[in-house]
């Protein structure tokens, strides 16, 4: 059994080892994979490591860029529409809709609503999980007779760095 994660992740905006987490969303992956029992194939895993190079959403088609790059050959995007659809089945990653990009998950191990505050300045994106906000979506929908499926909340504002700048 997994343990969940007991510490906060390092703000997106603040200056952190980012190795770590690009190394730590790795290692969860690959047990989380084993766990379910669903195969995490390298492509898999370098879409996944790509998305978490950076805390700024990624888009398809800049993964099939590096992909191609790498690669010395022309990716299909169908290849990383699949890998991204296996990483959003099982939770490792999130669709920020309003960018049409990526971003990896910081809490797999269990199932959550995305909630997200994306800076309009660095782009940085970084995820909440606030159980309150999902509980009020849910609350607000089933006094007008709407029932939720999935929720994807997205904020845009300043982060710390940006605002200092500011």
């Amino acid at each position: 059994m997994l343990k969940p994660i007991t510490h906060k992740p390092p703000l997106a905006c603040l200056p952190h080892d980012h190795s770590r987490c690009v190394s730590g969303a790795l290692a969860e992956a690959e047990a989380l994979c084993a766990r379910d029992g669903v195969r995490l194939t390298a492509l898999r895993k370098r879409v996944l490591e790509l998305v978490w190079q950076s805390h700024k959403p990624l888009g398809a088609y800049d993964i099939l860029a590096v992909l191609s790059e790498e690669d010395g050959r022309r990716a299909a995007p169908p290849t990383v529409y699949r890998a991204l659809d296996f990483l959003l089945e099982n939770g490792l990653v999130h669709r920020i809709a309003s960018l049409n990009a990526f971003i990896g998950c910081t809490h797999p191990e269990h199932a959550h609503q995305g909630q997200f505050l994306i800076c309009r300045s660095c782009h940085a994106a970084i995820e909440l999980e606030q159980p309150k906000i999902s509980s009020a979506i849910v609350a607000g929908a089933a006094e007008v007779g709407f029932s939720v499926e999935s929720q994807t909340v997205e904020v845009v504002g300043l982060c710390t760095q940006c605002r200092k700048v500011a």
